[in-house]
C-alpha cells in the first residue's frame, strides 16, 4: 500500500536515483522499482535498496562533482 495516497496498485517501472553528498551529485539511472498507480510514488525492493547503497558508497569514494552510474550495467 502506498504510504502517500493509500493506493494498493503498483506497476513495475524504472527510475533515476539522485543523491546529494558533500556538494557532489550522484545519479544512478535505470533503477528498477515499483511505481504507485495512483500517485506515481516509487518504491525499491530490499535487494535494489542494498545494491543502491553499494553503488552510492562506491561513488562517494570517487568524490567527483558528478557521478552517473547505470544500474543495469553495474552488476
Amino acid at each position: 500500500m502506498c504510504m502517500y495516497c493509500k493506493c494498493t496498485d503498483t506497476v513495475p517501472s524504472v527510475t533515476t536515483h539522485v543523491v546529494n553528498y558533500k556538494n557532489c551529485i550522484i545519479v544512478i539511472k535505470n533503477v528498477p522499482c515499483m511505481e504507485c498507480a495512483g500517485c506515481g510514488e516509487r518504491y525499491y525492493s530490499n535487494e535494489v535498496a542494498k545494491r543502491l547503497d553499494v553503488l552510492v558508497s562506491m561513488a562517494k569514494q570517487l568524490m567527483q562533482e558528478i557521478s552517473v552510474i547505470d544500474y543495469t550495467k553495474s552488476a
